[in-house]
């Protein structure tokens, strides 16, 4: 899932029971392997957070749901503080199958929010690893800039 900077997406997913793993990364810009300061440069991907989870402990619909109660589902290509393509929104799918609860949530939201949402949905074409210094970046530097605020870092 893209939502704006992956540091702050990443804690905050990391806190659910179920979730298994999370890596950040760049996804669905071009086949090639992009470094930080590329991404920057608007290379095409998105700041996004692979998350590995346990389907008898927690489903893509709750996770979808966390997901919508941190971002601006509205707003192109931002989200707090950060501006740039590599900021945008994005549920990037690895089976179609999941394809129907995406839809029937991005659907509920929408009709709540009453206008289109800006978020991506499209299956995961690739995904790079970024640099090791950004992994649990909020973990080793609490101090980091988030545009999600701390308390929802400490929901479970």
């Amino acid at each position: 899932m893209a939502g704006g900077c992956f540091w702050g997406t990443q804690k905050f997913f990391d806190q659910f029971d179920g979730v298994v793993r999370t890596e950040v990364g760049y996804a669905n810009g071009p086949n090639t392997a992009p470094s930080y300061e590329e991404v920057c440069k608007s290379s095409g991907h998105a700041e996004t957070v692979l998350i590995e989870y346990d389907e008898n402990k927690i489903g893509l619909k709750d996770l979808l749901r966390y997901y919508f109660m941190v971002i601006d589902p509205v707003a192109v290509n931002k989200q707090g503080n950060d501006t740039g393509i590599q900021y945008r929104t994005g549920i990037y799918y690895t089976d179609s199958s999941m394809l129907p609860t995406i839809m029937e949530v991005c659907a509920e939201v929408e009709k709540n929010v009453g206008q289109p949402l800006a978020v991506e949905v499209k299956p995961l074409l690739n995904f790079y690893s970024a640099e090791e210094y950004h992994q649990k970046y909020l973990d080793k530097n609490p101090g980091g800039y988030c545009h999600i605020p701390v308390a929802m870092m400490h929901l479970k």
